[in-house]
C-alpha cells in the first residue's frame, strides 16, 4: 500500500466520522424540535380555555361599567339642569337672594347671643327671644 492509499483510508474515516457527527446533531436537533412542538401544543391547549375565561370577565365587567357610565352622565346633565336653574334664580331674583342673607345672617346672630344669653336668668331669655 502506498502513501496515496493510507491518505484516501485515512480522509474516508474522517469523512465517515464527520458524517456520523451531523447525522447525530440531526437527530438531536429533531428530538428539540419535536420537543419545541409539543410544549407549544401544551401551552395552546392551556391558553386557550384562560383567554375564553378573561374575555367573559371583561364582558361581566364592562357591564356595569356601562352602567355606572349611563349614570355618570345623567348625574352630569343634572348638575349642568341644576347650576344652571340656580344661575338663572340668582340673576332674577337678586332681592330674594339679599333678602335670604340678611335672614341667615339674623339667624346665626341669633344663635350666638342665645349661646352666649344661656348664662343669664330665664327672664332675660325671655326677653331677649321676644325681641325677634
Amino acid at each position: 500500500m502506498s502513501a496515496g492509499g493510507i491518505a484516501a483510508i485515512i480522509a474516508a474515516s474522517a469523512l465517515l466520522i464527520i458524517s456520523v457527527a451531523i447525522a447525530y446533531a440531526v437527530v438531536r436537533l429533531g428530538r428539540a424540535i419535536d420537543e419545541v412542538g409539543t410544549a407549544v401544543k401544551e401551552i395552546s391547549h392551556e391558553t386557550t380555555p384562560l383567554l375564553h375565561e378573561v374575555t367573559t370577565t371583561v364582558e361581566l365587567v364592562n357591564g356595569p361599567l356601562q352602567s355606572i357610565n349611563k349614570v355618570t352622565k345623567s348625574m352630569e346633565e343634572l348638575s349642568s339642569k341644576i347650576s344652571t336653574n340656580t344661575s338663572s334664580f340668582l340673576d332674577k331674583n337678586q332681592m330674594a337672594m339679599k333678602a335670604a342673607g340678611a335672614v341667615l345672617t339674623a339667624a346665626q346672630m341669633r344663635k350666638k347671643k342665645k349661646g352666649k344669653s344661656s348664662k343669664k336668668s330665664k327672664s332675660a331669655r325671655y326677653v331677649d327671644d321676644e325681641e325677634f
